[in-house]
């Protein structure tokens, strides 16, 4: 195997692992626990699992003084966006949700153009406008499909909440250091936002008994976690990373497919348009980000 096709099988296994999220949350939330509950856990053993390979490879896990501000500010925006993508599950159909939180790279353009006044380029406008008309066919899918202004909300602020830590982590000093430490600290940290929200972790529910919501919570750590950030940082170094967001695109389709295939949501016209113009305007930001890097 090629180190080219390496990466492709790895940046594909990266974006539909991480399209997973409601194959093992929503079986959670029908067994009565809460969003917080479920992504402590998540965190937790992720954090654990995470490190161990860390200890194993040999990965530093040094932390200046002086950077520990900016890195707990990181994990509290990273944990946000997982538990604004997940309180959304509960408004509306996860594979529309998937699909939303694909908009995150048009909001790292935004900002980049809004607060570091980066040039927005004719293209980008163009992306930002095919997106903006996507959402609105997903905020309208027809009969159905379920969707609440209160889910799109917060997919909208999840998004929102993950492109503040992606630009925060390539404008910041932070940018130093390995991703498997960045992601360490990042998933450790974001345990405040779980501390605040269980009122220090007093009211964060038990696992309940029996197989399936212990393997839904080993597969919640596991696949959409380890398996995409790892996968996802091998691949790059593969193939670079305009061919990986590219490929993030199979992240809303496998949503997608097991919201249809195992929670019975319906895929309506409306919605099917507004999924694939989505997926068109990141596929139109990145490659005229990468004809930009070229000139």
């Amino acid at each position: 195997m090629t180190r080219t096709t390496k990466g492709y099988i790895l940046g594909a296994v990266a974006a539909v692992s991480y399209g997973t999220n409601p194959l093992f949350a929503v079986p959670l939330y029908e067994l009565g626990m809460g969003v917080s509950s479920v992504l402590f856990y998540r965190y937790l053993f992720a954090t654990i699992i995470l490190g161990t390979i860390m200890l194993i490879r040999g990965d530093s896990f040094r932390l200046a003084r002086r950077d520990l501000p900016l890195m707990v500010l990181l994990g509290i925006f990273f944990a946000m966006s997982s538990v604004l993508l997940f309180e959304a599950y509960r408004y509306m159909d996860v594979g529309l949700a998937s699909t939303l939180l694909f908009v995150e790279p048009v909001f790292i353009a935004l900002i980049l153009w809004i607060f570091f006044h980066e040039r927005i380029s004719l293209w980008t406008l163009i992306s930002i406008a095919i997106c903006l008309t996507g959402v609105v066919f997903l905020c309208n899918p027809g009969e159905g499909a379920h969707v609440t202004a209160t889910g799109v909300t917060l997919v909208i602020l999840s998004s929102l909440a993950y492109a503040l830590y992606m630009v925060m982590i390539n404008k910041s000093r932070i940018r130093h250091l390995a991703g498997s430490t960045l992601t360490f600290y990042s998933l450790l940290f974001g345990m405040i936002v779980f501390a605040v929200r269980t009122d220090g972790f007093t009211e964060v529910q038990p696992v309940p008994s029996g197989l399936l919501p212990w393997a839904c919570v080993a597969g919640i750590s596991i696949v959409p976690t380890i398996v995409s950030l790892l996968t996802v940082a091998i691949s790059i170094q593969c193939i670079g990373s305009v061919p990986v967001s590219i490929l993030g695109a199979l992240e809303p389709i496998t949503g997608v497919m097991f919201g249809v295939a195992l929670f019975g949501e319906i895929l309506t016209v409306r919605a099917s348009i507004g999924i694939v113009l989505i997926i068109l305007a990141v596929i139109v930001l990145i490659l005229s980000g990468r004809r930009q890097h070229s000139k």
